[in-house]
């Protein structure tokens, strides 16, 4: 396929939802006004996954890049704002050496975060090297100061600094919101079925087949039909790697529960370990979201489900649970050919950091790029397509790493399946590399972040916050001597309450971007 522009002339993309209408956001924002014609096909019939209600940072910068302003999306998605998640229970506290770290936040960090963070690392660093210094991470972070407080991410006074932070949100509401705003700005939308993918002589997509409006031909097609990945693996046949050799949860069951906006609402996500899984706790302005993301190996749909309602409490009785079952892995070419895969039709990986929609905007940001500079550079579309999955599988790959070391931490032994996944050792070159330097009395952590590029998605704090939040310094440790340069936790502890006065109370934010008190909506 020779490359004629910098941008295809018509794009399809197949299935709506976060994915699809996420990625037709992105497309049109970058080349509808250049001349590119774009459709999306979404099935009536077809149920959405849509339980992915938390997210990082990048979704503040993809509405930000789209001009859309938190007044404008939060209210009519029953957003909420997030500060980080916590992980209670993932330690053993019976053992002694564990005690200490029943649970610890991972948050987002911004340049505020600057002294405090760099004195949480040092701190980190001596108490590896058997110094007896305070090194967890609650006490330095400010947004775990804010989470604890049920505060949100923003100062009532401009700060130096701003703070980066992300969101929880109903799903299905931000692709239904996305889908309207696209619709009223032009966007051709057809509600259909894929029967049928037609190819041309080169293996391309050359239509895809609808159940009552034929036949719909493209230069491009995105994929976003979910864990079927219609295009990219029925039609195209592009191999997956499977991840449940590292990653053993293939299950989650979903429940929502009612939440009391009289009350102050969280503005952390709670993902807290249970006998064969972790559960998570997702707070919006209307209710609760939980589930239960656990294996089949170790406990039954019917045992995993009473587990998670007795986790919640009775205000989930009577309310339904749904279960999703889940394939753990990735494609070996997420753009491969004519259709670029997108969502869970290019991968999943669980969602205990809620890295889901920021891989569906990095995928399809770093596809329009690497399109662009495809024509730009006279490069090759196969060459370039390498370049882009290569790429895009390191993600991946960075990604699924800084997850399995969740498990391969945990110091729980009251359940096989804790022990099974601490003890197992499939994991990647880079994890074990890591692993072993952190473990290694004089081992350089850093440095082997560095050489093995384990910071391409989670830099130097979070692996930090990771280790030190589950405990894992030696047993044995020794007073500081005189000559210890130990960073002064104490005064830190106060710093950060001092600041954190300073941010709103995060049902007095939302009630500010919401324009109405939460209690009587």
């Amino acid at each position: 396929m020779s490359v004629i522009s910098s941008q295809p002339k018509k794009i399809i993309i197949i299935g709506g939802g976060s994915a699809g209408w996420m990625a037709a956001s992105l497309i049109h924002k970058a080349w509808a006004k250049k001349g590119t014609k774009i459709l999306l096909i979404e099935s009536d019939v077809i149920s959405k996954i849509g339980v992915g209600e938390g997210s990082t940072p990048s979704l503040r910068l993809f509405f930000n890049h789209l001009g859309i302003s938190e007044q404008e999306w939060m209210p009519q998605c029953n957003a909420t704002y997030k500060c980080g998640i916590s992980f209670p229970g993932w330690t053993n506290t019976d053992d002694p050496a564990f005690a200490d770290y029943p649970a610890y936040i991972h948050p987002f960090y911004s340049q505020a975060d600057w002294k405090t963070g760099n004195a949480f690392m040092h701190n980190a660093r001596l108490r590896r090297e058997g110094v007896d210094v305070p090194a967890h991470p609650d006490n330095y972070w400010l947004q775990s100061y804010l989470a604890k407080s049920f505060k949100a991410p923003i100062a009532r006074q401009q700060l130096s600094d701003e703070m980066d932070y992300g969101y929880h949100f109903d799903s299905a509401l931000v692709g239904d919101f996305l889908k309207k705003r696209l619709l009223n700005m032009g966007l051709n939308h057809l509600t259909d079925t894929v029967d049928g993918v037609e190819l041309d002589d080169s293996g391309q997509i050359s239509s895809v087949i609808t159940k009552r409006n034929a036949a719909q031909s493209a230069d491009l097609f995105i994929d976003c039909t979910g864990f079927a990945a219609r295009l990219i693996r029925q039609a195209l046949n592009v191999d997956f790697v499977d991840y449940s050799d590292c990653l053993f949860n293939d299950r989650a069951i979903a429940i929502q529960s009612p939440i009391d906006c009289s009350r102050d609402i969280p503005s952390q996500t709670t993902s807290t370990a249970l006998s064969a899984g972790w559960a998570w706790q997702i707070p919006l302005s209307n209710r609760y979201g939980n589930g239960y993301v656990y294996s089949s190996k170790y406990i039954s749909d019917e045992e995993a489900e009473k587990e998670l309602r007795k986790h919640i409490g009775p205000s989930c009785l009577g309310e339904k649970a749904r279960m999703i079952k889940m394939r753990l892995g990735r494609l070996s070419q997420h753009w491969h050919k004519n259709v670029l895969a997108v969502g869970l039709s290019q991968g999943f990986i669980e969602p205990l950091e809620a890295t889901a929609l920021m891989l569906i905007q990095h995928t399809v940001e770093s596809f329009i790029s690497s399109y662009e500079d495809m024509q730009l550079s006279k490069r090759d579309i196969l060459a370039q397509q390498d370049i882009y999955n290569s790429q895009l599988n390191e993600v991946f790959e960075s990604i699924k790493d800084y997850i399995v070391a969740h498990y391969r931490l945990n110091s729980r032994t009251d359940s096989k399946y804790w022990c099974d996944n601490r003890e197992n050792k499939n994991n990647s070159a880079r994890l074990k590399a890591l692993l072993s330097a952190w473990s290694t009395p004089g081992g350089d952590f850093e440095a082997e972040l560095h050489r093995h590029n384990a910071e391409l998605t989670y830099f130097a704090p979070s692996w930090y916050c990771l280790f030190s939040g589950k405990g894992h310094f030696p047993t044995s440790l020794n007073k500081p001597s005189a000559n210890t340069k130990v960073a002064p936790t104490t005064e830190i502890i106060k710093y950060c309450h001092q600041v954190s006065k300073q941010f709103y109370n995060h049902n007095e934010q939302l009630e500010k971007v919401y324009g109405e008190r939460l209690d009587i909506l």
